[in-house]
Order: C-alpha cells, then sequence, then structure tokens
C-alpha cells in the first residue's frame, strides 16, 4: 500500500469530512476495495476514521477540519495558488495538481484558491518577440535533479564543438527564457546552457548533493561572475533625461547614472568590447554624445561609432 495514497485519502477526507468507499475510489482512481481496505488501514493505525453503516453512512473523519494536512492559513493558500497558477496555463499535470490541492483545502478557503488560481496570466514574450519555448531536455533533466541520478551530457561549446561529459546535475535555472543546468562536474562546479545540450542519457548512478548546497547562492555566483565580464568595456555618454530610461533598459545592468549636467544625464554603459556598446548608440544618432572622463574606454567607442558611420554611408550609396 502506497504511503502517498493514503495521504490522499486523508485530504479527501479532510475536504469532506465523510465519504462513501465508491466517491473515494473514483477520486483516487483505484478500485472499491482498494479504497475500502486503504480506510482500514488507517483506522487500524490509529488514526480517527470510523464506518457508519446505513443509509447516509460511509467514512467519516473525527474532527473533520481539525486535521488539517496541510496546514495552510487562508493567506497561505492564496499566494500559493497566486504563485502556482500561472505555471498552470500549459501544464495538465499542474492544473491536475492544483484541482486535487483545491479539493484538499479546507472548503472556506476554496473559492479564494480557485480565485487566485485564475488571477495572473504571465506573459514572457516581450512586446514585438515570439516567446522562448522551454527545451524539451528540461523535463529529462529535471527528474535527474529530483532523482540525484548522474547524466551523460553531449554538449555542443564554443565554437560548436562538441563534447560528452558525465555530470552531477545540481538544479536548473530559468533565466529569462534561457534554462541553465548547475552541475558538478570532474573539475568542480559547471553551468551549461540547456539549449546546447544535444542528447541527455540518465545514469543508474545515485550521487550525493553536496551538503548545504543552496542553488540560489551558487547561481548568484555565476551572475556576479557573467555581469563582471560583460562589464569589461566602460563608456560615459550624455543624454538628455527624459531618454535615461530608454537606455537603462537597454544596457541593463551595465548601465549606471554618474551624474547630471545641465539637463543631461549622464550614464555609464558597459559591455564586453567597445564594439557592442557603439552597435547600440549607433541607432541613438545624435541624441547621445560620449563624452571622454578619465578612466574609461570613451574613446575606443567614439573610433567605434565613426567606423560604423563610415561602414553605413558607404554601403547604402550615400554620397
Amino acid at each position: 500500500m502506497r504511503a502517498d495514497r493514503l495521504v490522499a485519502v486523508l485530504l479527501v477526507m479532510q475536504a469532506r469530512g465523510r465519504v462513501t468507499a465508491a466517491e473515494l475510489a473514483g477520486e483516487l482512481e483505484v478500485s472499491v476495495a482498494t479504497a475500502r481496505r486503504d480506510l482500514e488501514a488507517l483506522s487500524a493505525a490509529g488514526v480517527p476514521v470510523y464506518a457508519q453503516p446505513g443509509r447516509g453512512g460511509g467514512w467519516r473523519l473525527v474532527g473533520r477540519a481539525r486535521t488539517d494536512l496541510s496546514g495552510l492559513t487562508a493567506s497561505e493558500a492564496r499566494a500559493l495558488f497566486l504563485l502556482v497558477g500561472p505555471a498552470s496555463a500549459g501544464s495538465p499535470e499542474v492544473r491536475a495538481a492544483l484541482r486535487k490541492l483545491v479539493r484538499a483545502l479546507p472548503e472556506t478557503f476554496r473559492e479564494g484558491a480557485r480565485a487566485a488560481a485564475d488571477a495572473v496570466v504571465v506573459d514572457v514574450a516581450g512586446w514585438g518577440r515570439v516567446g522562448r519555448g522551454r527545451p524539451g531536455l528540461v523535463g529529462v533533466l529535471e527528474e535527474a535533479v529530483v532523482g540525484r541520478r548522474r547524466v551523460e551530457l553531449e554538449y555542443e561549446g564554443r565554437g560548436r564543438v562538441r563534447s560528452v561529459r558525465v555530470v552531477e546535475p545540481w538544479g536548473l535555472v530559468d533565466k529569462d527564457g534561457v534554462w541553465y543546468l548547475v552541475a558538478g562536474t570532474g573539475v568542480g562546479e559547471r553551468t551549461f546552457r540547456v539549449e546546447r545540450v544535444v542528447s541527455v542519457r540518465v545514469l543508474e548512478e545515485v550521487f550525493v548533493r553536496p551538503e548545504g548546497l543552496d542553488l540560489s547562492v551558487v547561481w548568484g555566483r555565476v551572475v556576479s561572475e557573467v555581469e563582471r565580464r560583460r562589464s569589461s568595456v566602460s563608456a560615459v555618454v550624455s543624454v538628455e533625461s527624459r531618454y535615461a530610461g530608454v537606455l537603462r533598459d537597454q544596457f541593463g545592468r551595465q548601465c549606471e547614472v554618474v551624474g547630471e549636467v545641465g539637463g543631461r544625464v549622464r550614464l555609464r554603459l558597459s559591455a564586453p568590447s567597445a564594439l557592442m556598446v557603439a552597435q547600440v548608440l549607433a541607432g541613438w544618432g545624435g541624441l547621445v554624445e560620449v563624452v571622454e572622463p578619465e578612466g574609461v574606454d570613451s574613446e575606443g567607442v567614439r573610433a567605434e561609432l565613426a567606423r560604423l558611420g563610415a561602414e553605413l554611408v558607404a554601403g547604402n550609396g550615400v554620397g
């Protein structure tokens, strides 16, 4: 007899107070005989579940809502459904789990939980962009992460060079629609972009996750290192204050306000190269001026802007 099914029996009885074996069988998709055996097993184990013979009888959980296996308050239940509800839109499994959880909640919580589940829609695609689909291999990797099973990855790295390696999958990260696998390897902690994983083979070998491992802390280190690499070149530009917000959106964390002079805001913009800064600024024309304080790479950005401008003029037949 599966322990998870016995817990499900208790959750159903918590929500309803009284059920017949036939009703329970339909709810859990088992036979009536199995449902009756589960109820008898709970009663024999000391759980206050009692049979009531006769018309209107069935099996009753004494105390009804007092046996609250979820332990959720009304506000906690709403918070849970607000968080999980949007994820159910494309997942039949999540929708089924939410329906079961709603039935397991005390009756007074259910309407609020249902409303919360439908209250938020998450549209991950930016305006004018097509949303990224979830890579098909994410599901396989999730199973390996939860099951603590080593996996063999065929991975396409830099220069489209493929390699095969065995790793210990510690966890997955969804960063703005791009999925990453954080894993332990023979040379230490590594991060793999899931869309570059060509194939996955889950092995029989079980691994022990490092004690005290906090995936959010590990990922925080990854983000800090990537942002450091992306900030190797910087330049300071001057722009009218009304346009500063647009530049901040374009450069994100690589944009820092350094001052304001005469109604114009000065921003420090960073990128892996002077060319990458110039490529964004080229579309701004005369609205942005590259200034030249000490210690930054403004001169290199100016040179790249001049080169891009010359290429545009030459390539588009402007005399």
